[in-house]
């Protein structure tokens, strides 16, 4: 089999990753998993390893299925994570995740989940903290199918910079081809709110202490229902102390 070329900025899903970072790693097998119908699932999965780190995960959800997929992005190395997801009449699926980075990597996440049926649900949050250099991404797509009525697909992205130096890239992105639908998305990037910082000032909190306590706010967004909520936070705040 001829080895797949690698990918360059042309194309759209490539378009902010570090492809030298990619380049070894590539290509990158997929990896799927398949829910029956009515089956429930939830699946973390956590990179704060040293190393690189690029995974493809395919999902097919069968009718009813269920699945939340939680994830925290947060190595000091590339971190890539491309998330496919399929799913069938009135199933249902999560994506929750967080991205933290503070030195000069790039962390991203690109989705695209796919209604093929009518009244699936979708909802993808996404928290990105990015400090230092970093770069943060999140390109994600809901396509909604011809006939696929009844769907019900939200997105909700935001990204925190704490330097000016660092970057962040979000494209929330609907493609639709039924009538009967509810699809939405909202997007930001922005800093701590400086009128809150100064409110928990003023009733005794240090600076780092209130920036800690409302980015472990923000964070838990993205974990919220998650199965192993605690742990995944746990984790998530030791990756923002190592960036403050």
């Amino acid at each position: 089999m001829t080895a797949l070329a690698l990918p360059t900025r042309r194309d759209e899903d490539f378009r902010y990753a570090d492809l030298a970072a990619l380049a070894p790693l590539w290509p990158v097998e997929p990896e799927r998993f398949v829910l029956e119908a009515d089956e429930e699932a939830g699946l973390a999965i956590v990179h704060t390893g040293a190393d690189p780190m690029v995974r493809e995960i395919e999902l097919d959800l069968a009718a009813g299925a269920k699945l939340a997929l939680h994830l925290l992005n947060a190595g000091p190395a590339y971190g890539r994570f491309v998330i496919k997801a399929r799913l069938g009449a009135g199933a249902e699926f999560t994506l929750g995740a967080a991205q933290l980075g503070g030195a000069g990597q790039v962390l991203e996440v690109v989705s695209e989940v796919t209604h093929a049926a009518p009244d699936a649900v979708s909802r993808q949050v996404v928290r990105s903290v990015a400090g230092g250099r970093a770069t943060v991404n999140y390109l994600g797509k809901v396509l909604v199918a011809k006939g696929a009525d009844g769907t019900d697909g939200e997105q909700s992205v935001r990204s925190m910079l704490l330097t000016r130096t660092a970057t962040a890239n979000n494209r929330p992105e609907l493609e639709i081809h039924a009538d009967d639908v509810k699809c939405a998305h909202g997007c930001a990037v922005g800093e701590l709110d400086a009128n809150a910082l100064f409110y928990m000032a003023q009733r005794g909190l240090p600076p780092e202490e209130a920036k800690k306590l409302m980015l472990q706010a923000f964070v838990a967004e993205a974990f919220v229902g998650a199965a192993d909520e605690h742990a995944l936070l746990e984790q998530a705040t030791a990756a923002l102390e190592a960036i403050l």
